[in-house]
């Protein structure tokens, strides 16, 4: 291996360990999204008279868009402490690579908050009397999906990170781009549930996911670069 890519390694890898050490540093980071995705899946079965049976037939699209909204509050904290404190416009003039650094930081942002909620939807599932062939779906649906939810939602939060309040934006910016992600996330659990083979659908989302985690990062160190200048 090369004394540059051997730099850009260590690099990517100090990079990181910073996003993971800056996450932990604020639980409320990791928290607030787990805890948001629980109460308001819960709402459902405790808010309405609707039988088992309809619950889980509804079960993995309240999930699903629930995952969204959560992954959506998420993102608000992806760039804003960089942004404040002038290090994100030092990584745009870095010699380093920036695409591969915002991969990195994407990365880091989903291990800490996209990863839980894909752990912890099976219980949510339950709470919604998803049939048990549907569990194991889900959970690759979500493995598959959130991070290609994280990396659209990362566009939406770069062209916004300069504006004091973005919430409204965001939404209009990212919920378009994440239905084809919904749809098939969606779908997976009821192509189980139907007895139907899963391989296309699945390699429909890996393909989604390949297609986000290669053209997302373009998008964001564009729009980073109109919002810091």
């Amino acid at each position: 291996m090369s004394r540059s890519a051997l730099g850009l390694a260590g690099s990517l890898g100090t990079t990181l360990q910073r996003e993971l050490q800056l996450a932990f540093s604020s639980p409320g980071r990791i928290v607030n999204p787990l805890m948001f995705f629980v109460i308001a899946v819960s709402m459902f079965p405790l808010g309405g008279r609707m039988s088992a049976e309809v619950l889980g037939t509804i079960a993995a699209g309240v999930i699903w868009v629930t995952a969204l909204l959560a992954v959506m509050l998420s993102m608000e904290s992806l760039f804003r402490s960089d942004f404040d404190d002038g290090s994100l416009e030092q990584l745009l003039l870095s010699p380093q690579p920036l695409y591969f650094h915002l991969q990195v930081k994407v990365l880091a942002h989903w291990l800490v908050t996209g990863l839980p909620l894909v752990v912890i939807s099976p219980l949510l599932g339950l709470l919604l009397h998803l049939p048990e062939a549907g569990y194991g779906p889900l959970m690759l649906g979500l493995l598959l999906g959130t991070p290609a939810l994280s990396m659209i939602a990362a566009i939406g939060t770069a062209l916004t990170v300069g504006l004091a309040r973005s919430g409204l934006l965001l939404a209009v910016l990212v919920l378009p781009l994440s239905i084809p992600v919904l749809v098939f996330g969606a779908g997976l659990v009821d192509t189980a549930l139907n007895g139907l083979p899963l391989t296309g659908v699945v390699a429909v989302l890996a393909a989604l996911l390949v297609l986000a985690g290669t053209l997302a990062p373009l998008a964001i160190g564009a729009a980073l670069r109109i919002s810091v200048h």
